[in-house]
């Protein structure tokens, strides 16, 4: 068992906390059985790995510690301390992995899902598992968004990295090419109701900043989207509303009121 906290691959690990070194590395960490679980069904191969006794003490729990032990450059089995030094949530499930970033390549039709300017992780990865199920062609995010491989994002997201494409920081250069040939929505209130909007080529729904709105990519949309509401309500949660309007698209694109099969090909 490694109990040394100053261990130079815990530290390497430790390290992908930092947005700019998991940018440089192209590597985030990913915790928990179930999403780590969902990595492995992906076909997804951990650089590092680490455990300990606590995932151990379930048949599921060593099932996993066996899977990682096949499926990774390095799976180590740590203490409880030196896992806690890498985790950032207040109760470790006992298992943490290191993965590469997912090179899904994003197709240029489709229903894409743009965010401009959130910084709350949480709204990012529920965005990122909504755009999943409601079989979203991609996502995108611009500069000054939060990095959608944040440990806190990955947790939200629960396996939504390894399925849909995600190209991260684009510039308004970037984002205008990604663009192209797409019609852009942008979500805003007193924009047109959701079900009046065609949804059904390829388009591009905007989901700007929960303070600041859409900065970046506003000027890029051609159309205006809007949830109606009683007027003294406060603006929907973005990610709330990413859900309303992502599935009334689905609604349009399928035309059916069932789950939607895997890899349907609604996007």
């Amino acid at each position: 068992m490694l109990t040394s906290p100053t261990n130079e691959r815990v530290k390497y690990a430790r390290s992908l906390q930092r947005e700019r070194v998991r940018t440089r590395e192209r590597l985030f960490l990913i915790e928990g059985i179930r999403l780590i679980e969902e990595a492995l069904r992906a076909g997804v191969r951990p650089v590092l790995a680490f455990y300990t006794e606590r995932l151990l003490a379930s048949a599921r729990g060593q099932a996993l510690a066996a899977r990682l032990q096949e499926a990774s450059a390095t799976a180590l089995l740590v203490s409880e301390p030196v896992l806690a030094s890498l985790s950032d949530t207040v109760t470790p499930q006992g298992v943490l992995a290191a993965v590469p970033y997912p090179e899904l390549p994003l197709p240029s039709h489709g229903l894409l899902v743009v965010l401009d300017g959130l910084r709350d992780p949480g709204n990012v990865g529920t965005i990122l598992r909504t755009a999943w199920a409601a079989d979203a062609a991609g996502l995108v995010t611009t500069r000054g968004t939060t990095d959608p491989y944040a440990p806190k994002v990955a947790r939200a997201a629960m396996g939504a990295h390894f399925h849909l494409p995600l190209r991260a920081g684009l510039t308004s250069a970037e984002l205008d090419h990604v663009l192209t040939g797409r019609r852009a929505l942008l979500a805003e209130r007193g924009g047109q109701p959701y079900w009046q909007v065609d949804w059904r080529g390829d388009c591009a729904l905007i989901v700007g900043g929960e303070a600041r709105g859409s900065e970046l990519a506003a000027p890029l949309a051609q159309d205006r989207v809007g949830i109606p509401m009683r007027r003294d309500v406060e603006s929907l949660n973005a990610a709330i509303a990413a859900a309303v309007l992502l599935f009334e698209a689905v609604r349009q694109r399928t035309g059916l009121s069932r789950p939607l099969p895997p890899a349907s090909g609604v996007r």
